[in-house]
Protein backbone atom coordinates (compact mmCIF):
# COMPACT_ATOMS: atom_id res chain seq x y z
CA UNK A 1 0.00 0.00 0.00
CA UNK A 2 2.70 2.42 1.09
CA UNK A 3 4.64 1.93 -2.29
CA UNK A 4 1.31 2.41 -4.25
CA UNK A 5 0.95 5.42 -2.17
CA UNK A 6 4.59 6.71 -3.39
CA UNK A 7 4.46 5.77 -7.16
CA UNK A 8 0.95 8.03 -6.71
CA UNK A 9 2.95 10.56 -5.92
CA UNK A 10 5.96 10.55 -8.13
CA UNK A 11 3.30 10.35 -11.42
CA UNK A 12 1.48 13.54 -9.71
CA UNK A 13 4.69 15.11 -9.49
CA UNK A 14 5.45 14.24 -13.23
CA UNK A 15 2.05 15.45 -14.33
CA UNK A 16 3.05 18.65 -12.36
CA UNK A 17 6.08 18.91 -13.68
CA UNK A 18 4.71 18.50 -17.20
CA UNK A 19 2.08 20.57 -17.01
CA UNK A 20 4.54 23.39 -15.53
CA UNK A 21 6.71 22.66 -18.67
CA UNK A 22 3.83 23.67 -20.62
CA UNK A 23 3.19 26.51 -19.05
CA UNK A 24 5.15 29.58 -20.75
CA UNK A 25 8.29 31.38 -18.91
CA UNK A 26 6.55 34.79 -17.19
CA UNK A 27 5.49 37.52 -19.11
CA UNK A 28 8.41 39.91 -19.57
CA UNK A 29 9.37 43.31 -21.38
CA UNK A 30 12.80 42.95 -23.15
CA UNK A 31 15.07 44.91 -25.39
CA UNK A 32 17.18 42.93 -28.23
CA UNK A 33 18.86 42.74 -31.09
CA UNK A 34 17.30 40.49 -33.28
CA UNK A 35 18.45 39.21 -36.90
CA UNK A 36 17.70 37.71 -40.24
CA UNK A 37 19.54 37.03 -42.93
CA UNK A 38 22.82 39.27 -41.54
CA UNK A 39 20.55 42.52 -41.22
CA UNK A 40 20.28 43.14 -37.27
CA UNK A 41 17.86 45.74 -36.25
CA UNK A 42 16.89 46.22 -32.07
CA UNK A 43 13.34 45.39 -30.71
CA UNK A 44 11.51 45.64 -27.42
CA UNK A 45 8.92 42.29 -27.11
CA UNK A 46 6.37 43.05 -24.55
CA UNK A 47 5.12 39.40 -24.35
CA UNK A 48 2.19 38.01 -22.19
CA UNK A 49 2.42 34.65 -19.92
CA UNK A 50 1.41 32.51 -22.68
CA UNK A 51 3.29 29.82 -24.77
CA UNK A 52 0.89 30.24 -27.93
CA UNK A 53 0.39 34.21 -28.79
CA UNK A 54 -0.95 36.41 -31.88
CA UNK A 55 1.29 39.19 -32.75
CA UNK A 56 1.34 43.30 -32.96
CA UNK A 57 4.31 43.99 -34.41
CA UNK A 58 4.78 48.04 -34.29
CA UNK A 59 6.48 50.98 -35.90
CA UNK A 60 6.88 54.25 -34.78
CA UNK A 61 6.97 57.62 -36.53
CA UNK A 62 9.89 59.75 -37.51
CA UNK A 63 12.80 60.32 -35.16
CA UNK A 64 15.61 62.92 -35.82
CA UNK A 65 18.17 60.99 -33.75
CA UNK A 66 18.97 57.70 -33.50
CA UNK A 67 19.46 57.99 -29.58
CA UNK A 68 15.83 58.83 -29.27
CA UNK A 69 15.02 55.20 -31.01
CA UNK A 70 14.05 53.21 -28.00
CA UNK A 71 11.94 55.66 -26.47
CA UNK A 72 10.05 56.02 -29.75
CA UNK A 73 9.84 52.09 -29.85
CA UNK A 74 8.64 51.99 -26.50
CA UNK A 75 6.53 55.05 -26.62
CA UNK A 76 4.73 53.55 -29.63
CA UNK A 77 4.34 50.03 -27.48
CA UNK A 78 2.96 51.69 -25.12
CA UNK A 79 0.03 53.31 -27.39
CA UNK A 80 -0.93 50.13 -29.32
CA UNK A 81 -1.00 48.38 -25.76
CA UNK A 82 -3.31 51.22 -24.43
CA UNK A 83 -5.70 50.47 -27.27
CA UNK A 84 -5.74 46.93 -27.78
CA UNK A 85 -8.24 44.99 -25.94
CA UNK A 86 -6.80 41.92 -25.59
CA UNK A 87 -3.98 40.91 -22.86
CA UNK A 88 -3.14 37.98 -24.86
CA UNK A 89 -1.47 39.25 -27.63
CA UNK A 90 2.55 39.79 -27.66
CA UNK A 91 3.47 43.06 -29.47
CA UNK A 92 6.70 43.91 -30.95
CA UNK A 93 8.28 47.37 -31.46
CA UNK A 94 11.25 47.90 -33.99
CA UNK A 95 13.45 50.13 -33.51
CA UNK A 96 14.59 50.99 -37.28
CA UNK A 97 17.08 53.26 -37.85
CA UNK A 98 16.61 56.83 -39.50
CA UNK A 99 19.25 59.38 -38.78
CA UNK A 100 21.99 58.31 -40.69
CA UNK A 101 19.97 56.28 -43.71
CA UNK A 102 17.67 58.03 -46.46
CA UNK A 103 14.34 57.90 -46.37
CA UNK A 104 13.14 54.67 -47.13
CA UNK A 105 16.13 52.61 -46.90
CA UNK A 106 15.57 51.45 -43.01
CA UNK A 107 12.44 49.03 -44.98
CA UNK A 108 15.62 46.69 -44.85
CA UNK A 109 15.53 46.45 -40.82
CA UNK A 110 11.95 46.21 -40.83
CA UNK A 111 11.44 43.61 -43.25
CA UNK A 112 14.18 41.60 -41.24
CA UNK A 113 11.96 42.17 -38.13
CA UNK A 114 9.05 41.04 -39.92
CA UNK A 115 10.59 37.83 -41.46
CA UNK A 116 12.69 37.30 -37.93
CA UNK A 117 8.48 37.20 -36.87
CA UNK A 118 7.83 34.95 -38.95
CA UNK A 119 11.09 32.35 -38.89
CA UNK A 120 13.03 32.44 -36.70
CA UNK A 121 11.02 33.79 -33.53
CA UNK A 122 9.02 30.73 -32.51
CA UNK A 123 12.19 28.84 -31.81
CA UNK A 124 14.38 31.87 -30.52
CA UNK A 125 11.49 32.68 -27.91
CA UNK A 126 10.59 29.08 -27.13
CA UNK A 127 6.83 30.39 -28.22
CA UNK A 128 4.61 29.49 -30.58
CA UNK A 129 3.67 32.43 -32.80
CA UNK A 130 0.47 32.16 -34.24
CA UNK A 131 -1.16 35.37 -36.25
CA UNK A 132 0.78 38.30 -36.91
CA UNK A 133 -0.62 41.79 -37.43
CA UNK A 134 1.38 45.14 -38.43
CA UNK A 135 0.76 47.88 -37.01
CA UNK A 136 2.12 51.82 -37.53
CA UNK A 137 1.96 55.46 -37.03
CA UNK A 138 2.96 58.23 -39.20
CA UNK A 139 6.51 57.45 -40.89
CA UNK A 140 5.39 53.57 -39.60
CA UNK A 141 2.20 53.86 -41.54
CA UNK A 142 4.50 53.88 -44.21
CA UNK A 143 6.41 51.19 -43.65
CA UNK A 144 3.80 48.86 -43.16
CA UNK A 145 2.00 49.73 -46.05
CA UNK A 146 5.03 49.40 -48.13
CA UNK A 147 5.31 45.65 -46.36
CA UNK A 148 2.12 45.04 -46.98
CA UNK A 149 2.94 44.70 -51.16
CA UNK A 150 6.12 42.44 -50.18
CA UNK A 151 4.92 40.00 -47.24
CA UNK A 152 1.53 38.82 -46.32
CA UNK A 153 0.74 38.88 -42.65
CA UNK A 154 -2.92 38.15 -41.12
CA UNK A 155 -3.99 42.49 -41.16
CA UNK A 156 -2.19 45.55 -41.31
CA UNK A 157 -3.20 48.87 -39.52
CA UNK A 158 -1.87 52.11 -40.48
CA UNK A 159 -2.51 55.42 -38.71
CA UNK A 160 -1.94 58.92 -40.81
CA UNK A 161 0.83 57.20 -42.84
CA UNK A 162 3.53 59.27 -44.65
CA UNK A 163 4.73 61.48 -46.19
CA UNK A 164 2.34 60.69 -48.51
CA UNK A 165 3.91 62.55 -51.73
CA UNK A 166 7.84 63.67 -51.06
CA UNK A 167 8.30 65.28 -54.28
CA UNK A 168 5.34 67.88 -52.76
CA UNK A 169 6.65 67.76 -49.42
CA UNK A 170 10.15 68.33 -50.15
CA UNK A 171 9.25 71.09 -52.63
CA UNK A 172 7.60 73.15 -50.36
CA UNK A 173 10.06 73.08 -48.12
CA UNK A 174 12.61 73.84 -50.59
CA UNK A 175 10.31 76.92 -51.77
CA UNK A 176 10.55 77.95 -48.27
CA UNK A 177 6.68 77.23 -47.23
CA UNK A 178 7.53 75.32 -44.96
CA UNK A 179 10.11 74.75 -42.39
CA UNK A 180 12.88 72.45 -43.49
CA UNK A 181 13.79 68.57 -42.23
CA UNK A 182 16.23 65.96 -42.74
CA UNK A 183 14.51 63.89 -44.73
CA UNK A 184 14.09 66.17 -47.57
CA UNK A 185 17.66 67.54 -46.63
CA UNK A 186 18.97 64.54 -47.22
CA UNK A 187 17.34 63.19 -50.21
CA UNK A 188 18.34 66.56 -52.01
CA UNK A 189 21.97 65.75 -51.11
CA UNK A 190 21.88 62.66 -52.75
CA UNK A 191 19.78 63.34 -55.73
CA UNK A 192 19.24 67.05 -55.94
CA UNK A 193 16.11 69.17 -55.90
CA UNK A 194 12.71 67.94 -56.33
CA UNK A 195 13.01 69.52 -60.29
CA UNK A 196 16.05 67.45 -60.81
CA UNK A 197 14.91 64.04 -60.03
CA UNK A 198 11.14 64.01 -59.06
CA UNK A 199 11.45 60.23 -60.02
CA UNK A 200 13.88 59.60 -56.75
CA UNK A 201 11.61 60.98 -54.39
CA UNK A 202 8.20 59.65 -55.51
CA UNK A 203 9.88 56.24 -55.78
CA UNK A 204 10.29 56.91 -51.75
CA UNK A 205 6.86 57.92 -51.09
CA UNK A 206 3.50 56.37 -50.08
CA UNK A 207 2.10 56.75 -53.44
CA UNK A 208 4.23 54.55 -54.76
CA UNK A 209 2.85 52.04 -52.22
CA UNK A 210 -0.68 51.45 -53.12
CA UNK A 211 -1.00 48.69 -55.56
CA UNK A 212 -0.10 44.90 -54.60
CA UNK A 213 -1.05 45.03 -50.78
CA UNK A 214 -0.75 41.25 -49.98
CA UNK A 215 -3.43 41.51 -46.88
CA UNK A 216 -6.71 43.22 -45.34
CA UNK A 217 -5.55 46.82 -44.71
CA UNK A 218 -7.22 49.16 -42.24
CA UNK A 219 -6.14 53.32 -42.53
CA UNK A 220 -6.98 55.23 -39.92
CA UNK A 221 -6.24 59.27 -40.87
CA UNK A 222 -7.72 61.90 -38.57
CA UNK A 223 -9.09 64.94 -41.71
CA UNK A 224 -7.88 67.80 -38.80
CA UNK A 225 -4.18 66.41 -39.51
CA UNK A 226 -1.10 68.53 -41.24
CA UNK A 227 -2.13 70.65 -44.05
CA UNK A 228 0.41 68.96 -46.38
CA UNK A 229 -1.19 65.71 -44.98
CA UNK A 230 -4.70 66.42 -45.49
CA UNK A 231 -3.30 68.00 -48.67
CA UNK A 232 -2.59 64.59 -50.30
CA UNK A 233 -4.86 62.46 -48.38
CA UNK A 234 -7.34 62.13 -50.95
CA UNK A 235 -5.27 61.27 -53.77
CA UNK A 236 -3.83 58.38 -51.70
CA UNK A 237 -6.70 57.07 -50.84
CA UNK A 238 -8.78 57.15 -54.25
CA UNK A 239 -4.97 55.35 -55.40
CA UNK A 240 -5.93 52.90 -53.02
CA UNK A 241 -9.74 52.17 -53.62
CA UNK A 242 -8.74 52.19 -57.05
CA UNK A 243 -6.28 49.28 -57.02
CA UNK A 244 -7.20 46.03 -58.68
CA UNK A 245 -4.34 43.86 -56.93
CA UNK A 246 -5.51 44.51 -53.26
CA UNK A 247 -6.88 42.69 -50.60
CA UNK A 248 -9.64 44.45 -49.06
CA UNK A 249 -8.78 47.96 -48.04
CA UNK A 250 -11.24 50.05 -44.92
CA UNK A 251 -11.20 53.35 -43.95
CA UNK A 252 -11.93 55.76 -40.81
CA UNK A 253 -11.41 59.02 -41.22
CA UNK A 254 -11.91 60.58 -37.93
CA UNK A 255 -13.31 64.39 -37.93
CA UNK A 256 -12.04 66.89 -35.67
CA UNK A 257 -8.82 64.50 -34.88
CA UNK A 258 -5.46 65.19 -35.68
CA UNK A 259 -2.08 63.53 -36.34
CA UNK A 260 -2.48 60.78 -33.46
CA UNK A 261 -6.16 60.06 -34.31
CA UNK A 262 -5.55 56.19 -33.51
CA UNK A 263 -4.95 56.53 -30.09
CA UNK A 264 -7.20 59.34 -29.26
CA UNK A 265 -10.80 58.61 -31.02
CA UNK A 266 -13.29 55.89 -29.55
CA UNK A 267 -14.09 55.00 -33.06
CA UNK A 268 -10.67 54.77 -34.37
CA UNK A 269 -10.01 52.42 -31.46
CA UNK A 270 -12.87 50.23 -31.85
CA UNK A 271 -12.07 49.36 -35.41
CA UNK A 272 -8.79 48.86 -34.49
CA UNK A 273 -9.82 46.19 -31.95
CA UNK A 274 -13.15 44.86 -34.24
CA UNK A 275 -10.51 44.79 -37.64
CA UNK A 276 -7.58 42.51 -35.11
CA UNK A 277 -10.46 40.41 -33.68
CA UNK A 278 -12.43 39.59 -37.06
CA UNK A 279 -8.95 38.47 -38.84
Amino acid sequence: MRLIFLLSIIYFSSCAKENNAQRSIDAYRVTQTISYNNVDVDVIIDKPDLNEVDVLLVFHGTVLYDVNLMTAANTTLDKFKSILDRDDMMIVSVAYPQENVLFGDSIIQCEAALLWLKNKASQELGITVNKIFLGGHSQGGCVITRLNTMHQTNGVIANAPGPINLVFRCQLEENGQIQSGAVCSRLENAYGTTSDNPYAYFQRSLLNFTSDFKSDILFVQGLNDSPTQMNLWPTFKQDVVSCSTCQNRQFVEVPGSGHVSLFESLSAKTEFNNFINSH
